[in-house]
């Protein structure tokens, strides 16, 4: 059970994921009528809600308050610089709340800013690979990978919602 939690807290983004896609489920579920609009509206909904907001707020607890954890979990000496990544993650955690209640631009601005920033960091993690061999597994994870592909699921819900008005 242990071990369960820890990989849990650990890779954050894909249990953010899986929990934003069980809540699209039962909001689809509950739904009286099931159209593709509402599929799609319920996913990217969530997606914002969880794969944004909650874990970018997550981020920014791990990064201002266990700073030094964090930067051990990514192979990192601590510094300053984690209070202003995990401040940089609150205020993306906070578009993507509005976000789930908001319109298309609110939308777009929930995955155009994250993505910058997690692509970034993904190529950082690239970078310390290569050059300090540092495979640590909030380096070289599934973070690393949930830096690539959260961005790119994102700009496919706005592919697939174009036209459409959020809720």
């Amino acid at each position: 059970m242990e071990s369960a939690i820890g990989f849990v807290l650990s890779n954050f983004t894909l249990t953010a994921l899986v929990l934003g896609l069980v809540a699209s489920a039962i909001a689809i579920a509950r739904a009286p009528k099931v159209t593709y609009s509402l599929v799609v509206e319920k996913l990217f909904a969530y997606f914002l809600l969880f794969s944004i907001f909650f874990a970018l707020f997550y981020n920014f607890v791990m990064h201002v308050f266990f700073g030094k954890m964090a930067a051990s979990f990514i192979g990192w000496a601590d510094s300053p610089f984690q209070a202003e990544v995990g401040f940089a993650s609150l205020g993306f955690a906070v578009v993507g709340l509005l976000a789930f209640f908001g319109n298309r631009g609110l939308r777009i601005a929930a995955v155009v800013g994250p993505a910058m920033f997690l692509w970034g960091a993904a190529a950082g993690h690239v970078y310390q690979m290569v050059t300090a061999h540092n495979f640590a597994p909030g380096n070289a994870g599934i973070i690393f990978w949930t830096d690539i592909l959260m961005p790119a699921i994102g700009f496919v819900f706005l592919f697939l919602q174009r036209g459409q008005a959020p809720r």
